[in-house]
């Protein structure tokens, strides 16, 4: 048995793998700095679901359908927004996509968060929901129905960044979720709902909101190095700092949005103060655990640039969740091509049976 599945192969993709020694993700075989360079959101969802998804989607064609999709989901919106603004994020956005019928397309169901998501911040805001403009793309749109202006290049450059390098990076809790419920047959809405639901942890893809909790915490420390120290000492968990698949820090999505971030100008101020709590950080760990690392991982640079981009910490999860669904929907889609239900084991250790 290995415990959380540790090492176990469960599935074979064409979508993503990651190689932590040579410091890159790749999606169909391209690494995630030609993806954010030269593909964009649209065009990696386009790439990650040639040949599961309905005809042959383009950047281009993506870019159309997704804007059309916005404009139905907004239209409804007054079905669900009133009940759900005043629920946690979480829930909300479980509301939001429960709304999803079960022949959803796969474009309706990216449509449905992208536009959910923005009305539910204006909703808590005491704001209403701003109409999506389907001559921006979805990154600077989502900005736009957040904020209610168009954004500036940059800042749109920046949230597609992110929702690009974070699409997809193998067999995660979220993925493994979505697989799995597609794997019944059940209807690809349904997957996407699932992999929400196993999304929303601290450990995955909630990690943003409780890691900028922890820079804000050690900015208010008159002696960094002894809180850090009275951490690791208690065996506190440092949100922001390790990570499985790239241990060493060296990861390939961080380097694409700390580079989108430092492109903002003065609202990256706060990337030199994380750069400098981990300096402290591996300082003092040489000293109360000897030879062991602790980098920063890719949620230090997520959480400042969604914070950068004047999102609410409340809904940081949320926003992730839209540059990962494209992903989660190729993963239920792939497994639906096997035909194959998972169906694991379990090693019964209770009371003896007779």
């Amino acid at each position: 048995m290995q415990p959380g599945l540790e090492g176990v192969v469960a599935a074979e993709t064409v979508l993503s793998t990651a190689d932590p020694k040579r410091h890159m993700l790749w999606m169909r075989g391209v690494p995630v700095p030609t993806l954010v360079a030269d593909y964009g959101y649209e065009g990696t969802i386009a790439l990650l679901w040639q040949g599961f998804a309905p005809g042959s989607p383009t950047r281009e064609s993506l870019r159309m359908e997704l804007g059309a999709a916005r404009v139905a989901a907004f239209g409804g919106l007054s079905a669900w927004l009133g009940t759900a603004a005043g629920r946690p994020m979480d829930e909300a956005v479980r509301r939001c996509m429960g709304e999803l019928a079960n022949d959803a397309s796969p474009a309706t169901i990216v449509a449905a968060l992208s536009v959910g998501v923005p009305a539910l911040i204006r909703a808590k805001q005491g704001a209403t929901p701003v109409t999506p403009d389907i001559a921006l793309g979805t990154a600077a749109d989502v900005l736009h129905m957040t904020h209610g202006a168009a954004p500036d290049e940059a800042r749109a450059a920046a949230l597609e960044a992110y929702f690009t390098a974070m699409m997809d990076s193998g067999l995660n809790a979220s993925s493994f979720t979505a697989r799995v419920v597609a794997s019944t047959r059940a209807p690809l809405a349904s997957a996407a709902l699932g992999a929400w639901c196993a999304f929303v942890g601290n450990l995955h893809g909630g990690a943003p909101g409780p890691t900028l909790d922890l820079l804000d915490e050690a900015a208010a420390q008159t002696d960094l190095d002894a809180w850090l120290e009275r951490k690791l000492r208690a065996g506190e968990r440092l949100m922001g700092f390790g990570h499985r698949l790239f241990p060493d820090g060296n990861d390939p999505r961080s380097a694409a949005i700390r580079a989108a971030l430092r492109r903002l100008g003065p609202q990256a101020s706060r990337l030199e103060f994380a750069n400098a709590v981990e300096r402290r950080l591996q300082a003092v760990l040489a000293k109360v655990k000897p030879g062991r690392s602790l980098p920063a991982n890719l949620e230090i640079a997520a959480a400042l640039l969604l914070d950068a981009l004047g999102f609410p910490r409340a809904a940081f999860t949320a926003v992730f969740a839209i540059g990962r669904l494209p992903g989660w929907i190729a993963q239920a889609l792939e497994q639906q091509k096997t035909g194959r239900m998972y169906r694991p084991t379990t090693a019964y250790v209770g009371p003896a049976v007779a």
